[in-house]
């Protein structure tokens, strides 16, 4: 019987602790330890001292665009630019065109991820049809489709009228989905530009007020107590909105919440271009901004110190579950606009670990960003049992990714794999960077470069 040729990585600190070996075969991860002889034979060695492995990342909340915007992202260039970032796995949100409220448009969605084969791309089913906020979607037939949808999301739009919320949540109860909810109430946030704030008012553009947010993350924790269901909550930006979700989840509530990496750096304070970098990994360094860059504008906005302050204290004490990027890749004509009318959104894919690793290892340690980037996500999105979030130890699927995390990198948006060239973080150096990164045992990262 022929033995499949593998790859033995040599040296490498699991969770950051003593060095060891790690044999990667048929999928798995077939021996840890000290591995040599026959039972390495034909494995391809890679040097991997120094470098921390992690289980692969998953993404909760990545827009792909595809279909219908193929100029700003397509399926194969974000895999690919997940891949780069140490992710294994994505869940591709519904705001397409056509959106993904059929079991048609998932289906196709999953299927352009297999193609690619970089990562796995999930579907998440949009909520109400057409992101209309009027009906609901084929929540059901996404289920049972070959892309076994079980996270659903208007994200973009707010689900806003209570009683559709509703009836969402007891829906798919029955098959233990999740309603991933844009929390934004409309009616508050109507030609909104950036943060209600001091900022906002010396600027002179409409607020977007926290208590937008607040408002329905207080509704919906509540009816999910009702319901019994699953609710996540997208993209948390304020300090009152932890609070809620600290008091939800005191009463039990099935509620998990993400927060973005740029909501854990960056403040209202650079649409004015007078930001600063409060972290000691970045304290002698500035982005080279301007006032009313496009770039910074987002939604949920950037909001205060006093905000991005307690985002990082609730995801250190796992109030806040998850990072997630909301990768939002936007065509140039989109963002190199006025600022009014340029559209919201940030590069994050291949970005994101190493703002969390810049900012808070020293906080969370690399247990902890395991658990914030790859288990607690792909507990969310039902992923685990497809092999994503589990750590590396002998007999766990092989998806993995290899972090130098002594590396110092500047940001390129040029050498970007992103369609788009949308980051805020463009001239900025960070610390950890992805060298490899493995799904199922094949390597779609190797030396920092994408395999293809």
């Amino acid at each position: 019987m022929s033995v499949s040729k593998g790859y033995l990585l040599k040296g490498v600190r699991v969770l950051g602790g003593p060095a060891t070996d790690l044999l990667l075969r048929d999928g798995i991860i077939a021996a840890v330890g000290r591995i040599g002889g026959a039972t390495a034979k034909g494995a391809e060695v890679v040097d991997a001292d120094g470098l921390v492995a992690l289980p692969g990342l998953v993404d909760l909340h990545t827009h792909l665009r595809e279909p219908g915007r193929e100029d700003a992202e397509t399926v194969e260039s974000g895999s690919r630019a997940a891949a780069l970032g140490g992710y294994t796995a994505v869940c591709a949100m519904a705001n397409t065109s056509p959106v993904a409220d059929s079991a048609g448009v998932v289906e196709q969605v999953w299927r352009l991820g297999r193609e690619a084969g970089l990562v796995d791309v999930q579907p998440v089913g949009a909520v109400t049809v057409g992101l209309g906020g009027q009906r609901l979607a084929e929540l059901g037939a996404m289920a049972e489709s070959v892309a076994g949808v079980r996270m659903f999301s208007d994200d973009g739009n707010c689900v806003h009228d209570p009683r559709l919320m509703r009836r969402a949540l007891e829906y798919v109860k029955a098959f233990d989905g999740v309603i991933a909810q844009h929390a934004e109430e409309p009616r508050l946030t109507q030609d909104a530009q950036m943060h209600e704030g001091v900022v906002s008012a010396d600027l002179g553009l409409p607020g977007w007020p926290a208590v937008a947010e607040e408002a329905i993350i207080a509704r919906d924790v509540l009816l999910a107590e009702h319901v019994g269901a699953r609710l996540h909550v997208c993209h948390v930006s304020t300090a009152g909105s932890v609070e809620i979700l600290r008091w939800a989840k005191r009463r039990g509530i099935r509620v998990t919440a993400e927060v973005t990496p740029h909501h854990l750096l960056l403040t209202d304070e650079w649409v004015r271009g007078r930001g600063e970098l409060a972290s000691p990994g970045l304290a002698d360094q500035r982005i080279v901004g301007r006032a009313y860059d496009p770039v910074f504008k987002v939604n949920p906005p950037l909001r205060t110190q006093s905000d991005v302050d307690a985002l990082r204290e609730a995801l250190v004490d796992g109030t806040i579950d998850a990072v997630a990027t909301d990768h939002a890749p936007h065509a140039l004509q989109d963002k190199e606009c006025e600022w009014a009318y340029a559209k919201p959104g940030m590069l994050g894919l291949e970005t994101a670990l190493s703002i969390v690793v810049t900012t808070l290892l020293d906080a969370l340690g690399w247990d902890g960003i395991a658990e914030r980037m790859s288990r607690a996500p792909a507990r969310i999105a039902g992923l685990t049992a497809a092999g994503h979030g589990q750590d590396p130890v002998k007999g766990a699927p092989a998806n993995l990714t290899l972090v130098d995390p002594e590396a110092r990198w500047t940001v390129d948006p040029t050498r970007l794999a992103s369609r788009s060239r949308n980051t805020p973080y463009a001239g900025l150096e960070l610390t950890g960077r992805v060298v490899a990164t493995f799904l199922r045992g094949v390597p779609t990262v190797l030396d920092g470069k994408a395999t293809r």
